[in-house]
C-alpha cells in the first residue's frame, strides 16, 4: 500500500501553516486557505493512494478554505471530493447550497466549481475529517446527477451511505492490513459505494451500471449478515428474504465471486469466535456461551468446524492465545 505520512510537527511554527497550504494544493484541490491558528499550525495528514483514488485522514485546527473562480480557471484537474466528518464541526457553501456538517455527515463537492469551507474543532482536540478523492470520469453517473447531490449534507447512518463510511473508516485505520495489490479492488469498492451513496439520494439506483449495482449488493448481504451472525436462523434463505432476492440469486451472486453463502457465514462466525477466545478480558466466559453468542447452537458442531478451520479445537486455542496475559 502506497502511504504518506505527513505532520507540520518538524517545521518551525511560522513554516507550518504554509507548507500546510501548499501540501494540500498539490495533493488535493488547491484554494485559498485562512486560519486564526496560522502563527502555530499543528496538523498531521495521512494519504493512501490506490491509484486514480485517493483517501486521506487529516487532523488540524481551525481552518478556512474558498475554491474561487480564479483558481479553477488557472487548473482544474476534474476531481470530486467526498469529506467524512470524524470530529468537530464543518460547514460548506457550494453550487449555492450550504450546508453544516458534524460527526459522521458526508459532503460532495467538485474541482470544477467554486466553494467555500470552514471547520471548527469542539474543545481542544482537532477537527479529524476523511477525504475520499477521485477523478470525476471514474463515477458512473452524469455531471447533472453529481452536482444535484453536492453541496447538501448526506448522513452517513443510513443506506449506501453508512456502508461507505464503514468501509471508509476501515480503510483510513487500518492500512497496514492491505498491499499494494489490494489497491484496485479498494478503489473499485469505494467508486461503486460513493456512486451508490448520490444515487440512491437522488432515486436513481437503476441508472447504475449491473457490475457496479451487483458489487454493492454483495457488500450490502454481506453487511446483513455480519450484522446478524448471533442468530442461530440466518440461512440463505433467510439472507435472501431481507434482501427481497432469491435463494437462486444469492447463491449465483456468491459464487460469481468465488464464494458460497453458507461457508461465508460459517467463516465469519469461526472468526468472531476466534476473537473473543484471544480476548483475555473473556477469559471467564465459557466457551459454550461464546459459541451460541455468535450462532452455533451445538457445541460439538462449534468444535469440530473450529478445529476443521483453525488446526485445533477452542479450548486449546484459548489456552494458547492467553497464556502470556
Amino acid at each position: 500500500m502506497d502511504i504518506a505520512t505527513m505532520t507540520t510537527a518538524w517545521l518551525t511554527p511560522e513554516e507550518r501553516f504554509g507548507w500546510w497550504h501548499d501540501m494540500t494544493a498539490s495533493t488535493l484541490i488547491p484554494t485559498a486557505m485562512g486560519s486564526d491558528r496560522a502563527a502555530d499550525f499543528e496538523a498531521s495528514a495521512r494519504v493512501l493512494n490506490l491509484g486514480d483514488v485517493q483517501v486521506s485522514d487529516m487532523a488540524y485546527p481551525m481552518l478556512t478554505v474558498a475554491r474561487t473562480p480564479r483558481l479553477i480557471q488557472r487548473a482544474d484537474p476534474g476531481y470530486v471530493q467526498l469529506s467524512l466528518t470524524l470530529s468537530g464541526n464543518m460547514g460548506l457553501s457550494h453550487l449555492g447550497r450550504q450546508a453544516l456538517l458534524g460527526s459522521g455527515d458526508l459532503a460532495v463537492y467538485s474541482s470544477s466549481e467554486p466553494f467555500d469551507g470552514w471547520a471548527g474543532p469542539e474543545g481542544a482536540a482537532p477537527v479529524r475529517q476523511l477525504l475520499l478523492h477521485l477523478p470525476r470520469a471514474a463515477l458512473p453517473l452524469t455531471g447533472e446527477q453529481v452536482d444535484r447531490i453536492a453541496g447538501t449534507r448526506i448522513p452517513g447512518g443510513e443506506g449506501f451511505a453508512a456502508l461507505l463510511v464503514q468501509f471508509l473508516t476501515h480503510i483510513a485505520r487500518n492500512p497496514q492490513q492491505f498491499g499494494p495489490q489490494d489497491a484496485p479492488r479498494l478503489a473499485t469498492t469505494l467508486i461503486d459505494l460513493l456512486s451508490h451513496t448520490i444515487a440512491q439520494r437522488l432515486d436513481a439506483l437503476s441508472a447504475l451500471p449491473p457490475e457496479s449495482r451487483e458489487r454493492s449488493l454483495l457488500l450490502q448481504v454481506q453487511d446483513f449478515i455480519r450484522g446478524h451472525l448471533h442468530d442461530p436462523g440466518l440461512t440463505p434463505d433467510a439472507v435472501a428474504a431481507a434482501h427481497h432476492i432469491s435463494t437462486r440469486s444469492l447463491h449465483r451472486l456468491f459464487q460469481r465471486h468465488g464464494l458460497t453463502v453458507a461457508a461465508w457465514i460459517r467463516l465469519q462466525r469461526l472468526e468472531s469466535c476466534r476473537r473473543d477466545l484471544a480476548d483475555p478480558r473473556l477469559a471467564a466466559r465459557p466457551i459454550q456461551a461464546v459459541a451460541a453468542r455468535w450462532g452455533f447452537s451445538r457445541p460439538a458442531d462449534f468444535t469440530r468446524a473450529f478445529r476443521a478451520a483453525y488446526g485445533v479445537p477452542p479450548s486449546e486455542y484459548r489456552r494458547h492465545r492467553t497464556a502470556g496475559h
